[in-house]
């Protein structure tokens, strides 16, 4: 790390975007080494995303072995040239991802093959599309007939910023979808007790815990049930972007294109994407038994009526008295604002607790107005 000391020029240099500029981290070159494409697989993704996957002759590269590496797709396969048999080039992007960086044309065997990216999907068999605007190639077979769809559509369903429910993990939903106990979400809640003790490494009070759990997570926020479903193109941001304008789920799900296009960070194509998604009949039949099963928001007024904080930007940083980080943005998002991740000269407030760090520093320098969390409650009162 190479730092300017004095804190006069540390003011003066400033910082750009959320990095400062009187500091500079140094970063040696990754480490890279030798090895062999043994094989090139592919793996099929939640939304059905096939990515092709060398699998590599174990290596050391920065005190980790190394056995796959993905290759993102098949446009990157045909660019870098990469053969099953090839000697590669691998390296861990960032010190933490596996890559491969290039092939050694000259040690390239005469038996080398090249990757063909199939033609129906390795799990469920059902046709694989590539639109001619993307570079990744789908699997057409959906939650239905693809069960590493389903595994992953269930994981996102349960995650943490999504539906919230504590103690559903990778090898517990694997075996449920493997044993065809679940198939959709909605499954999730009329597991009973001894379905859920009778898998493995399942005690009895786990299993309390996560029904315990399941009940819990019935009570959630609309943004996060839009998340949870798992709408392609629509993230965490969009999706309370979307409970915000619409207030309620019906609203959405009878919007049309123009009205989609109205939401901040809503574009043709997330539009498009939310329009066939709740037209599938599949998904509509899915949001009525997740509704029929407990799951449930508190409705709000369309944001066709202003709220007080609509069009301003905060941004939180440090540790508040008596609010998470989360609380905070809730009701900044409740009354209209919207919770940016970085200070800039389109922020309306920089709300502040203790021991804040930098986003504290580019506020006062951008002349950002500053509330602690007394000011904040203030301002949401009026």
């Amino acid at each position: 790390m190479y730092k300017v000391n004095r804190l006069e020029q540390q003011a003066a240099l400033g910082f750009v975007s959320r990095a400062p500029r009187f500091a500079l981290a140094h970063k040696f070159p990754a480490e890279e080494a030798l090895t062999v494409v043994q094989d090139i697989e592919v793996q099929v993704g939640r939304t059905g995303a096939i990515t092709p996957v060398a699998r590599l002759a174990p290596v050391s590269v920065g005190g980790v072995t190394v056995t796959n590496a993905t290759l993102h797709n098949e446009d990157e396969v045909r660019r870098k040239d990469i053969r099953i048999g090839d000697t590669v080039i691998v390296r861990r992007a960032g010190d933490v991802i596996p890559e491969v960086v290039a092939c050694v044309p000259e040690l390239r065997p005469p038996h080398a093959a090249e990757f063909k990216m199939p033609t129906v999907c390795p799990v469920c068999g059902s046709p694989i599309v590539r639109l001619e605007d993307e570079a990744i190639a789908r699997c057409s077979g959906g939650w239905v007939k693809c069960a590493a769809q389903r595994k992953g559509g269930l994981l996102h369903f349960v995650s943490r910023r999504a539906m919230d429910v504590e103690g559903l993990g990778d090898q517990l939903v694997e075996q449920m979808v493997d044993k065809q106990i679940i198939a959709t979400a909605a499954d999730l809640y009329k597991l009973g007790f001894a379905s859920l003790a009778a898998l493995d490494r399942m005690a009895e009070k786990s299993a309390q815990n996560v029904l315990s759990a399941l009940e819990k997570s019935k009570s959630t926020t609309l943004a996060r049930f839009i998340y949870a479903l798992g709408v392609r193109h629509v993230g965490e941001s969009t999706a309370k972007e979307l409970a915000r304008h619409f207030g309620n789920l019906d609203a959405l799900l009878q919007a049309s294109e123009a009205q989609l296009l109205e939401v901040a960070d809503v574009g043709p194509v997330v539009a498009r994407s939310i329009i066939s998604f709740f037209a599938d009949p599949l998904n509509a039949e899915l949001i009525e038994q997740l509704r029929a099963a407990g799951v449930n928001w508190p409705e709000q007024e369309s944001e066709s009526r202003p709220k007080p904080l609509q069009g301003k930007t905060f941004v939180l940083t440090g540790t508040l008295p008596n609010l998470t980080r989360d609380q905070a943005a809730q009701m900044i998002e409740a009354h209209g604002g919207k919770v940016a991740g970085s200070v800039s000269k389109k922020t309306s407030y920089l709300v502040a607790g203790e021991e804040a760090g930098s986003k504290l520093a580019k506020a006062e320098e951008l002349g950002v107005p500053i509330l602690d969390e007394a000011g904040l409650h203030l301002l949401l009162a009026h």
